[in-house]
């Protein structure tokens, strides 16, 4: 992505989304291992997310957060909310997010609701579409989230003034 950042500098956040315990079966039995999606963001607009698998639970969530940290973008916000309608897609997931008005707070489902608090946003209204699958929502949230640009950018790229875009 274009957009990625360095994480390192950051006061980060994180918010385990979801954590699920996996087997392989082998000839003597089944292995357990752990599966968890992690969600990391400084609250100012910088969010990413995770996945880490281990033997242990703990182990699993650090290295999510690595992983988190390591797939960081930077989200474009027009004070507590988004600048425009965005939807997200991922495989079979597909997120609509709406700006919403000071005050509203935040509209999500789960998965949805922990990027969008990682990131910052106060008012928004969401809605999750086809697969609810939590790696593939969170992985759509991103995307959109990323491909959202603000009046400066777009002006940019027309040649025009900012005044011109906003009408």
């Amino acid at each position: 992505m274009a957009n990625m950042i360095d994480a390192s500098t950051l006061d980060l956040q994180e918010r385990v989304v979801s954590l699920n315990r996996v087997s392989k079966t082998v000839k003597g039995g089944r292995i357990m291992k752990f599966s968890a999606l992690i969600v990391v963001g400084d609250g100012n607009g910088n969010v990413g997310a995770g996945l880490g698998k281990a033997a242990e639970v703990p182990e699993a969530i650090r290295k999510g957060i690595e992983d988190a940290k390591k797939n960081m973008i930077k989200v474009n916000l027009k004070d507590t909310t988004i600048p425009h309608d965005i939807v997200g897609k991922y495989g079979a997931s597909m997120v609509i997010m709406k700006p919403a008005a000071p005050g509203t707070g935040v509209i999500a489902g789960g998965a949805v609701r922990a990027v969008l608090e990682m990131a910052g946003i106060k008012d928004i209204r969401t809605k999750a579409l086809r697969s609810r699958n939590k790696r593939n929502v969170v992985n759509a949230t991103l995307a959109g989230l990323a491909a959202c640009c603000d009046a400066a950018s777009v002006a940019a790229k027309r040649g025009k003034t900012v005044e011109e875009i906003l009408g």
